[in-house]
C-alpha cells in the first residue's frame, strides 16, 4: 500500500478511529490491532510474503527468549549466529543469489555448464532489507545484554511489522520502539497535529518535488546519449532532488503517521544537502541506516581505533557494504566506494568530525566559505548519484564522459522553469527550517494563525496542481 494512494487515504483514518475509539481500553488488544493493521498494509502489496515477516518475527522472538535463559558464552554465540544466518540467509536468497551467481558465471566462463545452477525467477519482497535489520538489531542487543528480551509476542510482532515504517524505515532500534508498545498511550492532540504537519510536508516532498523531478531525470538518464553535457548535469541534479524528496518524504510521512498513533520514531534525514563535507552529509542522510552500520559493523570492526591502515579498511568496508545493502548491482558498490574515497581525506586529516553543528546557525545566509563548502559537497554527491541511478557501470561511465565535455558549459536543452522554480522554493523552505527536525515543524509559530494556515493551504494547492506521474518509492526496491 502506497502512502500517496487513495487506498492509504481510506486505510489511515479507519485504522486511526478504531485504534483510539475501539481498542484504546486494553493495551494488548491495541497492540494486536496494530499488528493486524500492519499485516493488512503489507499484504495489500503481496500477501504471500507475510509469511516471511511472521517467520523472522518468530525466529528472533524465540532466540531472544533463549538468550535470556542461556549463560554459556559458546551457546549464546551459537544462538546469535543462528539469527544472523537465518535472517541474512533469507535476504541473500531473495536479494543477492542471482547477483552472485551471475557475477561468478561472468568471471569463470563455462562454469554455468558445470554447476548447472540457474538464476531464480523471484521478486524481491518489499522492505525485506529494512525489517531484517530491525529484527537483527534486537537479537544483537539482547546478545550484548544491552536490551532485556520481551516476553510479549504481540508487542514484538507489532514492533517488527509496525506499518508506518515497515517497508522503507526508519530502521528503528528495539531499544527505542519496542518499549513504546509496553506503555499505555493517550491521545495527544499536539503530537497528532505535529504528525499531520509532517505528513503534509512529506507528501509535498514526494508528490511535488520527487515525482516531478523523476519525470525529467528518467527522460534524461534513459536517453542520455541524446543530450549535451549541461543537460546531463541537470538530469543528475534532478535525480538528486528526486531521491531526496522521495526518501525523506517517505520518512516524514512515516514519522508523522506514527505520531498520530502516539509513537515517536527517530529522525532519518537532517537536511543533508546543506552539509559542508561528506562526513557531515553521512551524519545527515538516512541516519537510521548509517547509525545501524556504525553500531553493528563499524565499531565491532574496530571503528576509528588502531592504525591508519585499519581505519581506512574499516571506512571502505562500511561504505561498500552500505552500497551493497542498497542493491545487488556493481553500480551500488561503486557508489559506496566513491563515497569512501570522498571520506578518506577527511579521515586521514582528522577533520571528519569538524562540522557537527547546524550550518549558519542563527544567521539568514551562509558565509562565502560555507556556501563554497555546501556547493562542493553537493556537486560530489551528484556525481556519486549518477552511479546510483545508472542502469549499469557502462551507462554510468558513458554518462560522465558525455557530461564532462565542452557542452557542459552550454545551455541545457531541457530546462523546465516551473519545476526548477518549485525546487528553489523547496530549498528556501528547507533552509529556513534547518534548525528543526523537519522543515515546517516550527513554521509560523511566532506569527498569526492565518499565516500558518495560509502556508498549509498553499502546500495543499501545490500538491493538487503539481501531482506528477505517480512514481513508486525508490527505496521500495531495497
Amino acid at each position: 500500500m502506497l502512502f500517496n494512494s487513495i487506498t492509504f487515504a481510506v486505510f489511515l483514518p479507519v485504522v486511526f478511529l478504531l485504534y483510539w475509539f475501539v481498542f484504546n481500553k486494553n493495551l494488548k488488544w491495541q497492540n494486536l490491532f496494530v499488528a493486524i493493521a500492519s499485516y493488512v498494509f503489507y499484504g495489500w502489496w503481496d500477501w504471500r510474503f507475510l509469511s516471511l515477516i511472521l517467520f523472522s518475527t518468530l525466529v528472533d522472538f524465540s532466540i531472544g527468549r533463549a538468550l535470556e535463559k542461556e549463560e554459556v558464552p559458546s551457546k549464546r554465540k551459537m544462538l546469535l549466529w543462528s539469527s544472523l544466518i537465518i535472517n541474512l540467509g533469507l535476504l541473500g536468497v531473495f536479494k543477492y543469489y542471482n547477483f552472485f551467481l551471475g557475477s561468478l558465471y561472468d568471471v569463470i566462463p563455462g562454469l554455468k555448464a558445470t554447476l548447472g545452477f540457474n538464476t531464480l525467477q523471484i521478486i524481491l519482497p518489499v522492505g525485506i532489507s529494512f525489517y531484517t535489520f530491525q529484527t537483527l538489531s534486537y537479537t544483537i542487543d539482547v546478545y550484548r545484554k544491552q536490551l532485556k528480551p520481551t516476553r510479549d509476542f504481540i508487542s514484538f510482532a507489532a514492533f517488527v511489522s509496525f506499518f508506518p515504517q515497515l517497508v522503507a524505515g526508519p530502521i528503528e532500534r528495539a531499544s527505542n520502539l519496542l518499549p513504546q508498545f509496553s506503555k499505555k498511550r493517550e491521545f495527544n492532540y499536539a503530537l497528532a497535529v505535529d504528525g499531520l504537519r509532517q505528513i503534509l510536508w512529506g507528501l509535498f516532498k514526494k508528490i511535488v518535488i520527487a515525482d516531478n523531478c523523476a519525470e525529467y531525470a528518467n527522460m534524461i538518464f534513459n536517453h542520455s546519449g541524446e543530450y549535451n553535457g549541461s543537460t546531463l548535469f541537470l538530469g543528475a541534479v534532478f535525480f538528486a532532488f528526486q531521491i531526496y524528496g522521495d526518501f525523506s518524504g517517505y520518512s516524514d510521512i512515516a514519522i508523522g503517521t506514527a505520531r498520530l498513533f502516539g509513537f515517536n520514531l527517530m529522525q532519518n534525514f537532517a537536511f543533508p544537502y546543506f552539509s559542508r563535507d561528506i562526513a557531515e552529509f553521512w551524519r545527515r542522510w538516512h541516519i537510521s541506516l548509517s547509525t545501524w552500520f556504525r553500531d553493528y559493523l563499524y565499531i565491532p570492526l574496530g571503528g576509528s581505533r588502531g592504525g591508519t591502515a585499519k581505519k581506512v579498511r574499516n571506512t571502505f568496508i562500511i561504505f561498500v557494504v552500505s552500497g551493497f545493502w542498497h542493491g545487488a548491482n556493481w553500480t551500488f558498490i561503486i557508489w559506496g566506494f566513491l563515497n569512501a574515497l570522498y571520506f578518506l581525506p577527511l579521515l586521514l586529516s582528522g577533520k571528519n568530525r569538524t562540522h557537527l553543528g547546524i550550518v549558519a546557525e542563527n544567521r539568514t545566509l551562509p558565509n562565502l566559505k560555507e556556501f563554497f563548502q555546501i556547493g562542493l559537497t553537493f556537486f560530489l554527491t551528484v556525481i556519486a548519484w549518477i552511479f546510483f541511478r545508472a542502469e549499469n557501470l557502462s551507462h554510468a561511465f558513458n554518462y560522465l564522459k558525455s557530461m564532462f565535455s565542452s557542452s557542459l558549459f552550454s545551455f541545457p536543452s531541457v530546462f523546465p522553469r516551473m519545476i526548477i522554480s518549485l525546487v528553489l522554493f523547496f530549498i528556501i523552505v528547507e533552509w529556513n527550517g534547518r534548525n528543526n527536525e523537519y522543515a515546517i515543524e516550527r513554521l509560523g509559530f511566532n506569527r498569526k494563525r492565518v499565516f500558518r494556515w495560509s502556508f498549509y493551504f498553499l502546500i495543499s494547492i501545490l500538491i493538487f496542481l503539481f501531482d506528477g506521474k505517480e512514481q513508486a518509492f525508490i527505496y521500495f526496491q531495497f
